[in-house]
């Protein structure tokens, strides 16, 4: 079997990558390539308590050797980061609200700095075409995210998020347009990702909870949701930002509202997830 190594430049690099695993650094070192393998040889310094956490993982059949293990475990890590995606639902009678003063900007510039603060690269804003579309454009021009508007009749929020169906091939954000958050959406993700459910919703407590969607926990999951009941079950309540799995397009046969239609069904099967965003709220309608 014969070997091709690179020069002893190349070879010391020093190509360094840093990730986090349970909050500990990585450093990886390439040390050479076998040019005939599908995969790079390397070599890797870890600390000795993480190294004994990955040794712990290997089962024998699932896992099976140290370096199936980090791998899994890295592939996991790296997942961590990829919700980049955020669609921001907004009727078209309430685009006036987007463009409306808040902290000395416009409220959909202080939406998109939150998408921007935690990560998010592609933001879609599902609406109708209405006068105020050509003043919202410009408002968005120059935006440090990639935007873009779509223009859908449609009979409520689920039927407008429908519209992607085919875009969203990964889990993503929905925030609905008449409301402000600002919170560590970044953790929402990654419980979003940990429990691995269809949908997380994000949840807040309040005195007066019969004008939101009313929420049932136990514990992480959300076993019953009523939105806007006559009267609440609990003071916990749907604060209008949502994360999805792809996969959730498959419950939306004669789903209107996301809200009304499509989390109660969720709940009933145990695929939705509450998080406390403990954070900045404001409704605006």
């Amino acid at each position: 079997m014969k070997y091709s190594y690179l020069t002893k430049q190349d070879l010391y690099l020093n190509l360094s990558v840093t990730y986090i695993l349970d909050n500990i650094k990585l450093f990886i070192l390439v040390l050479f390539i076998h040019t005939n393998m599908k995969k790079l040889k390397i070599a890797i310094s870890l600390d000795k308590s993480l190294l004994a956490q990955i040794d712990s993982k290997v089962d024998g059949s699932i896992i099976r050797s140290r370096s199936q293990a980090i791998e899994f475990f890295l592939r996991k890590g790296l997942k961590e980061t990829a919700i980049d995606t955020a669609v921001l639902l907004i009727k078209g009678e309430h685009q006036p609200i987007l463009l409306r003063e808040f902290k000395k900007e416009s409220l959909i510039k202080k939406q998109i700095e939150f998408f921007y603060n935690n990560n998010i690269k592609i933001l879609y804003i599902v609406t109708q075409h209405t006068s105020n579309i050509n003043t919202l454009l410009l408002e968005i021009e120059g935006m440090p995210i990639n935007i873009k508007i779509i223009e859908k009749e449609a009979k409520g929020n689920a039927d407008a998020l429908l519209a992607l169906k085919n875009t969203l091939k990964n889990s993503f954000i929905v925030m609905s347009g008449d409301t402000y958050n600002n919170f560590n959406l970044i953790r929402m993700i990654k419980k979003h990702l940990e429990l691995d459910r269809l949908s997380t919703i994000g949840l807040m407590s309040i005195d007066k909870p019969s004008k939101y969607g009313n929420v049932i926990l136990d514990g992480d999951l959300i076993i019953d949701f009523k939105e806007k009941p006559k009267i609440a079950t609990s003071n916990i309540v749907n604060a209008g930002i949502y994360i999805f799995k792809p996969e959730v397009f498959e419950l939306f046969d004669n789903v209107h509202s996301l809200e009304r239609d499509l989390f109660p069904k969720l709940a009933k099967i145990k695929q939705l997830v509450g998080f406390f965003t403990h954070g900045e709220y404001v409704h605006f309608t």
